[in-house]
């Protein structure tokens, strides 16, 4: 056991290890002697310095989750894919080249980080999967089998190289989180405004020009990202996020907002940064939920008086716009916390200004 120093066991009523926790210790090998713990059900091996594992482990025939992550491996052993009641493996950021042998009743896969550049077609036998996350590989394509694992809830293909993406994945009803992003994807297919997802929806950083209107269907969306593409503007449909809480949109190329951004009533950030907005449509003034709003580096040349309904508005970036005066009903918002108002050119000393900091509120010129 002196091998195994420093590792915490878990033990059950009866005395059995079911848990071996060896997260961050430093091993190079897995200590000899993993057969003695038959009825462990967690092996925790994350955030070592393991090259490879030894066949043995495929005699732990209870174990539900295997932790990987953080280690050197750049194979698995065949074995591991004879462990029937594996549910959880977690393989983040190691080195593997292909795609690791994995039992059949597999329901969570975590690959992120590795050095895979093609899934194969066996993944389409893992029916049981509900999160796959294989983001941070080399994949330039996936295959067709992946679109009908329709028990995915959360699905992670960020940090690729795909360019493309196909209206199967509209198939894929009971998905909750999608990360498509940092692609090189041209288009947003239309059925993604199928989906159920309700947590967030990721892509940005890729080649996008628009947005579909089938995007509104997303009625129980929490979060979406769109940063950092080349969108030039927004469909009407957008009001159709009501579930929104926070909605990214900077670095792109818009120059206005749809009217019915004002329908996003549930809405608490808003980021626009890096975009080519003259003006704000006077609908801004029904989020009554909005806590962030970020207008930094723009071409804004007023806001509209509707800016004063913002009653729980908290941080109001305005840097590096061309805004000569404010109006009158930004001094009443009753929340505001902090104002920044940098590289504008303001005329004159506004009385804006002064009946915020009266108040409290940090005012940056």
């Amino acid at each position: 056991m002196s091998e195994w120093s420093g590792v915490v066991f878990v033990a059950d009523e009866s005395g059995e290890i079911t848990e071996i926790r060896a997260t961050g210790r430093g091993l190079a090998a897995l200590p000899g002697g993993i057969g003695e713990f038959p009825r462990i059900r967690l092996l925790d091996l994350a955030w070592n310095h393991l090259t490879d594992l030894p066949a043995a482990i495929g005699g732990l025939k209870e174990l539900t989750e295997l932790r990987l992550d953080g280690n050197r491996l750049r194979s698995l052993p065949a074995e591991l894919a004879d462990l029937d009641t594996l549910r959880a493996l977690h393989l983040d950021g190691n080195r593997l080249p292909t795609f690791p042998p994995c039992p059949p009743y597999l329901e969570s896969l975590f690959l992120y980080g590795n050095d895979v550049s093609i899934l194969p077609p066996r993944l389409g036998a893992m029916t049981r999967l509900r999160h796959l996350s294989v983001g941070g590989n080399g994949l330039t394509s996936v295959p067709e089998v992946l679109w009908r694992l329709d028990g995915l809830e959360s699905l992670n293909l960020a940090e690729n190289s795909l360019t493309e993406v196909p209206g199967e994945i509209g198939g894929l009803t009971r998905l909750r989180m999608l990360d498509l992003g940092h692609n090189a994807l041209i288009d947003i297919p239309s059925e993604i405004g199928e989906l159920n997802l309700t947590d967030y929806l990721y892509l940005s950083d890729n080649r996008f020009t628009s947005v579909p209107d089938s995007l509104g269907g997303l009625d129980r969306l929490a979060y979406l990202n769109l940063t950092d593409n080349r969108i030039t503007l927004l469909p009407e449909s957008l009001g159709g996020l009501r579930s929104l809480r926070e909605l990214r949109l900077y670095g792109n190329r818009l120059e206005w907002l749809p009217s019915s951004i004002g329908d996003l009533t549930e809405l608490r950030e808003l980021h626009l940064r890096g975009n080519r907005l003259t003006a704000l449509p006077p609908q801004i003034g029904g989020l009554g939920e909005l806590r962030q709003l970020d207008l930094r580096d723009n071409a804004l040349g007023h806001l509209p008086d509707e800016i004063g309904r913002l009653t729980r508005l908290t941080h109001l970036d305005l840097r590096q716009n061309r805004l000569r005066s404010l109006p009158a009903a930004i001094a009443d918002l009753p929340a505001l916390e902090k104002l920044d108002l940098r590289w504008n050119k303001l005329d004159g000393d506004p009385e804006e200004i002064h009946l915020l900091r009266s108040k409290g509120c940090t005012v940056l010129l």
